[in-house]
């Protein structure tokens, strides 16, 4: 239901409030998908001591979270105006917070850790690609998209070198423009990132999902749009998904499933990714 122009959600004649601030979670218009999604979820409930368990309320939960961003933001703007600095300090908090936990994902990043080398096969007339093939084969689109349009010029490692155990630090460069990408994302989309990366590992695979689905990166794709007949593909939870997890099935494919392990972790990732996009996405899509 709308109410004030922002989508609230009611049982029976209650609101759904947020846990932490105990006020109606609202939801912005653009996102009419993602209040229908936190209803249904709520509907599939059967006892109110469900409600207490985060994880039977997954889109609750990282929509409470956006929504005290976003209210954190707004009080910065404000205070920002009245020069209160206590105010100021307090609103930066989860941003800040966000922004301090994702950035070291960058040295060991999922998509940027290849696997050695692997020396060539004493049959040469045998071609069966490395994993090592496959991981690049892999990253080196979106490592791609990324570089060109969302932070041009960049500079992104593999993680580890050959023979080494240690991650290899990305250029200080680097982070700090990534860093600043960050601060100027609103906080529905910082919420999807912080999801979609603690999820796969992956800072560069949850930047290239946000960009795919996140109202702010419309005008990117409008942009991008023909270049779609030239290489450029759509990225979904599933192309996030299998980037994420490319040496496990490498390996699953080799010596099989753990049953009750490999399965439910494949979709509990999916998972993670759709709430991201749910909570990123919105009506104003190209």
């Amino acid at each position: 239901m709308l109410t004030d122009g922002l989508h609230t959600i009611y049982l029976d004649s209650r609101p759904v409030r947020n846990p932490q601030t105990k006020v109606p979670l609202s939801i912005p218009p653009s996102k009419p998908h993602l209040a229908t999604a936190i209803a249904l979820e709520w509907d599939l409930l059967t006892s109110a001591q469900q409600a207490l368990r985060a994880h039977l309320i997954p889109l609750t939960s990282i929509a409470s979270r956006a929504h005290d961003l976003a209210m954190q933001d707004a009080a910065t703007a404000s205070s920002n105006q009245a020069s209160e600095s206590t105010a100021v300090h307090q609103s930066r908090t989860i941003r800040d917070d966000i922004i301090m936990t994702l950035i070291p994902y960058l040295d060991t990043d999922t998509l940027l850790c290849w696997a050695p080398p692997t020396p060539k096969e004493a049959d040469p007339t045998t071609v069966v690609p490395s994993l090592r093939d496959l991981q690049a084969r892999v990253a080196e689109p979106i490592l791609s998209y990324l570089t060109t349009n969302i932070w041009p010029g960049v500079q992104l490692n593999p993680s580890l070198d050959e023979g080494s155990i240690f991650p290899t630090q990305q250029p200080r460069q680097t982070k700090d423009i990534i860093r600043g990408w960050m601060t100027g994302l609103n906080a529905w989309e910082l919420v999807g990132l912080e999801r979609a990366v603690l999820a796969g590992k992956s800072l560069c695979v949850g930047a290239r999902l946000l960009c795919e689905w996140s109202e702010s990166f419309a005008d990117v794709r409008k942009a991008l749009g023909s270049g779609r007949h030239h290489g450029i593909q759509r990225f979904g939870i599933e192309d996030a998904a299998q980037a994420c997890s490319l040496e496990v099935m490498w390996q699953t494919g080799r010596w099989g499933e753990v049953e009750d392990t490999h399965d439910v972790d494949k979709e509990d990732l999916r998972g993670q990714f759709g709430s991201a996009v749910l909570v990123a996405s919105g009506t104003t899509q190209a």
